[in-house]
């Protein structure tokens, strides 16, 4: 199984920008963390970081033939990104939306996401874990 993490906007940041909000760990660690359980399982996983909307379209485009499921965490994408949400819906791959903070407990912009209801689901509010939730789930529910 192939899976593709996209990480949005800032993102790239982590670990140095507001870490009460978002943590400590760094984009690479979360990475490392989520290419090391792949790789128990035999997974193939590829991270992809993008601040620019089109880099993140293209990738997303690209897992009609590359990847077998997506993990995305839009970031600040998640409500305003039709164009994204547009890509991932062409994909035809199934797609598990995460966040490092709950969204639900910040801004009431950012309480809607143009992304949960064509999501298998969203995980959202336990930092880094986040993502390792959404591998999990691959596994134990996809392979």
């Amino acid at each position: 199984m192939r899976i593709l993490v996209l990480h949005g906007p800032n993102l790239n940041l982590l670990g140095k920008r507001e870490p009460e909000t978002y943590g400590t760990a760094t984009l690479d660690q979360i990475n490392k963390n989520l290419s090391t359980l792949a790789g128990r399982h035999k997974l193939d996983i590829n991270c992809f970081q993008s601040n620019c909307e089109g880099e993140l379209i293209t990738k997303a485009g690209s897992a009609l033939t590359d990847y077998d499921f997506i993990i995305i965490n839009p970031a600040g994408f998640t409500h305003t990104s039709v164009a994204l949400r547009d890509a991932l819906l062409a994909s035809g791959k199934p797609c598990i939306e995460v966040h490092l903070s709950n969204i639900y407990k910040r801004e009431e912009f950012r309480h809607f996401s143009y992304f949960s209801d064509i999501a298998v689901g969203v995980i959202s509010g336990f930092g880094e874990h986040s993502y390792i939730f959404a591998l999990e789930y691959i596994i134990k529910n996809y392979l």
